[in-house]
């Protein structure tokens, strides 16, 4: 079904909203909400000042849970242009068209509106990031639910924002989430099944800093395709002030699947974090590079302070060492400007154990395909090793996966195509996990402390590493 998004007054759509329903007194504030059935659309989106993407992204699918009836509270401008955009590209498409109805709210007053009307039960955040702890910590305090692009926190000044944000939520009885793509790209799973099995693992090694125990490195382009179109990035997007450096940024997936990946299941806290080294660096734009991302023939003043020579200096590079449960890991962030001729975004990652070394590649020689090799160490009996991991394999619960020796000690794992279904398609799998757990009214044990212990390593690192000359 195909709509055209005209431009609305506000208070057309607030009459909108009120013949929906949104205009109803809201729920006293001591009441939890009601429980989640998983009944048909049960779910009621709220999306508050979508200014990147991923917002769009987890509307991309439809959910038999979710009402198509999505309720966007925003300033006027481009982001939210370019978010309707899309949401419409979504609607009109010919394969699998979704059909959401985008209810707009563009006063002034758009979070107070939110907060004060809630015709939802569910705020979908993935904007600016300067403000989003902000909104955060009040949609929670409204009783709503949040699912939130990440990062939640970009400073640690704001830190304990956050970390309040998240205790206000349990006592509210809301499920404060953020949106981990990355554990579901299907080699970063196997990776993490295969380190559970000793017989092919063994343990997790302490590591060196030389030498970490888990390595992980990603890449990114400030110029690049989302679902068939280039995307025109906004020019706050270049301000570490409004999106966080990298270091905050990127780095918040790479944390989090060290911890998810080395560590299944298990509480971390704060306490189990000791943090080494951090340093940044920036990716320099020329003005014509700025240009063709933002389609602005110049710089805004607030990127001024940014600017030599006439080229933009964003400090979207960082790295950060640190131990974890006693085990050393390093984490690197590099935003380069556009993709070689065939290639994207990449992912790099290596597990070191007593056994092999699981490493994930995504260079040329892979074609820029994300591929898990197995490199057992030097002493093993190889045959039985051998034997082990293609029993091992076999095993796994994706189907069709093989395994093709490589050398004397290598080994990587092949699947067939449907297993790789892209990052974009990652956003409806982690819509779905979140509305698992609305339904189960709550979250795994691990979820949270994890969450908090992972924004007090990025936020922790920036500050070490504008510390460190």
């Amino acid at each position: 079904m195909k709509r055209s998004f005209l431009p609305i007054m506000a208070l057309a759509v607030t009459v909108a909203f009120s013949s929906c329903g949104g205009g109803k007194p809201a729920q006293k504030e001591d009441l939890k909400p009601a429980p989640f059935t998983g009944a048909k659309g049960e779910v009621k989106i709220m999306t508050l000042d979508p200014g990147h993407f991923h917002a769009a992204l987890v509307q991309k699918n439809m959910y038999d849970q979710v009402s198509p009836d999505v309720f966007v509270y925003a300033p006027e401008g481009n982001d939210l242009k370019e978010h309707l955009k899309r949401i419409e590209g979504y609607n009109s498409r010919i394969e699998s068209p979704t059909a959401w109805s985008e209810k707009i709210y563009t006063g002034n007053d758009y979070l107070e509106k939110m907060l004060s009307e809630k015709p939802g039960n569910v705020v979908i955040v993935s904007g600016n990031n300067r403000i989003k702890t902000d909104y955060i910590k009040k949609s929670v305090e409204a009783g709503l639910n949040v699912l939130a692009d990440k990062p939640m926190v970009i400073s640690a000044d704001k830190f304990p924002v956050l970390e309040e944000a998240f205790k206000i939520a349990q006592e509210k009885g809301v499920l404060l989430y953020d949106i981990m793509t990355e554990r579901f790209s299907v080699t970063t799973i196997l990776q993490r099944e295969l380190s559970m099995l000793p017989e092919i693992f063994g343990k997790l090694d302490v590591g060196t800093v030389e030498k970490p125990a888990v390595e992980k490195i990603s890449v990114h382009h400030f110029y690049k395709s989302v679902s068939g179109n280039t995307l025109v990035r906004p020019a706050w997007f270049f301000d570490v002030e409004q999106q966080g450096e990298g270091i905050v940024d990127v780095t918040t997936h790479l944390v989090d699947l060290v911890q998810w990946g080395c560590f299944p299941d298990q509480i971390i806290q704060k306490s189990d974090i000791g943090l080494i080294t951090a340093r940044r660096w920036p990716t320099v734009l020329s003005k014509a590079d700025f240009k063709e991302v933002t389609k602005l023939d110049q710089y805004p003043d607030y990127l001024t302070k940014d600017v030599k020579d006439e080229n933009l200096n964003v400090f979207a590079n960082g790295e950060i060492i640190y131990k974890i449960k006693g085990a050393v890991a390093k984490v690197s962030v590099v935003w380069n400007f556009k993709a070689p001729e065939g290639g994207g975004d990449t992912h790099y990652s290596i597990m070191r154990g007593s056994l092999s070394n699981l490493e994930i590649r995504q260079g040329v020689e892979e074609k820029y395909d994300p591929t898990l090799y197995i490199i057992a160490k030097d002493g093993i009996d190889m045959t039985a090793f051998a034997s082990n991991l293609d029993k091992a394999v076999k095993s796994l619960p994706q189907e069709g996966l093989t395994i093709e020796n490589v050398n004397k000690n290598t080994w990587k794992v092949a699947m067939p195509a449907v297993l790789k279904i892209g990052h974009e398609a990652h956003f409806a799998q982690v819509t779905a996990k979140y509305l698992e757990y609305l339904k189960n009214g709550k979250l795994p044990e691990w979820e949270v402390p994890n969450m908090i212990t992972k924004y007090f390593i990025t936020t922790s690192a920036l500050k070490l590493s504008k510390e460190t000359k």
